[in-house]
C-alpha cells in the first residue's frame, strides 16, 4: 500500500458501525472496511447472518463486533451506538444501511405498512446519528454515511413510502452536515441504484418485463453489484473526504444521468 493511499484511504485504528450489515450492500461494506484497516460493528437482526459476515471478515484478515438490534424501537437505535462506543473504545464511522421495503401501489399500503417503511429507513436513521453526534464530537471528528437510493431524487412508481424516506434521508444528510460541519463531522448520502442483491433478485429483476425496462434505461446496461459501491463508501468514510459533506454521490451506472438511449452507431 503506498504511503499516498496509507493517508488517503485506510482505516486502521477506526470504528466503523454499519447498520444492515448481516447482508446484501451493508455486508458488501463491512467486508471492505474490515479489510481496509477498521474494526467494525456488525449489526443486524439475525444472530446466524451476523455470524456469516463475521466469519467473512475474519476471512480477509480483518476484525469485527457482532450486534443483534431491531432497529424499529428508538431506544434500542441509543442503545446500539453506545454499547459499540463503550465496547470497542470509539465510534468514527456510521453507516446507516438497513433499509426495508414493501413494494405495493399506494391504494394497497396500510398504515402498519408505512410504520414499518418509515420506522427502519427514516426513524433509526435519524436516532442512530443523533446519538453518534455527541461521541464523535468528543473525539474530535467523525464520518456518517446515510444510504439513500436513487428514489432519493427520481420518482418510481410502487414505491411511495420508500420512495419518501429515502428523500428524507437525503434531505437530513443535508442539515446534519450543515450543522455539523463545524465539529468536523462529514455526512453524506450514497445513493445506490438498481442492484443485484437477495432483496431485489425476485422482486426487481425476476420479472422478465421489468428487468428488460430496467436494462433499457441504466446506460451501463446490467444491474449493479453490492461491491461496487465499496470504492464510493470508502471515499466518503476516509481522509480523503474531508472536505466532503452534505453531499449525495449515486452509484447507479449512469441512470440518472439524463438520458437512456444512444443514437445507433454511437
Amino acid at each position: 500500500m503506498s504511503r499516498l493511499f496509507e493517508r488517503l484511504f485506510s482505516l486502521k485504528g477506526r470504528v466503523a458501525l454499519i447498520t444492515g450489515a448481516s447482508g446484501g450492500i451493508g455486508r458488501a461494506l463491512a467486508i471492505a472496511f474490515a479489510e481496509a484497516g477498521a474494526v467494525v460493528a456488525v449489526h443486524g437482526v439475525s444472530k446466524d447472518k451476523i455470524e456469516t459476515t463475521q466469519q467473512l471478515i475474519k476471512k480477509v484478515g480483518g476484525r469485527s463486533a457482532g450486534f443483534a438490534e431491531e432497529l424499529r424501537d428508538t431506544k434500542a437505535c441509543r442503545s446500539l451506538v453506545a454499547t459499540v462506543a463503550k465496547q470497542l473504545k470509539r465510534l468514527d464511522i456510521l453507516i446507516n444501511c438497513a433499509g426495508t421495503n414493501r413494494r405495493k401501489p399506494i391504494r394497497a399500503i396500510t398504515e402498519e405498512d408505512y410504520d414499518f417503511i418509515t420506522s427502519i429507513n427514516l426513524r433509526s436513521v435519524f436516532f442512530l446519528c443523533q446519538a453518534a453526534y455527541p461521541i464523535m464530537r468528543d473525539q474530535g471528528g467523525g464520518k456518517i454515511i446515510n444510504v439513500g437510493s436513487i428514489s432519493s431524487t427520481d420518482g418510481l412508481g410502487g414505491v411511495s413510502v420508500y420512495g419518501a424516506t429515502k428523500a428524507a434521508v437525503a434531505q437530513l444528510t443535508k442539515t446534519m452536515a450543515l450543522e455539523w460541519a463545524k465539529d468536523n463531522i462529514q455526512v453524506n448520502c450514497l445513493a445506490p441504484g438498481f442492484l443485484m442483491t437477495p432483496l431485489t433478485e425476485a422482486g426487481l429483476w425476476g420479472d422478465p418485463h421489468r428487468r428488460q425496462w430496467l436494462l433499457d434505461r441504466i446506460p451501463a446496461g446490467r444491474p449493479g453489484k453490492p461491491e461496487e459501491l465499496v470504492g464510493a463508501a470508502l471515499l466518503l468514510a476516509s481522509n480523503a473526504s474531508s472536505y466532503l459533506t452534505g453531499q449525495i454521490l449515486n452509484v447507479d451506472g449512469g441512470y440518472l444521468a439524463g438520458g437512456s438511449w444512444l443514437l445507433e452507431g454511437e
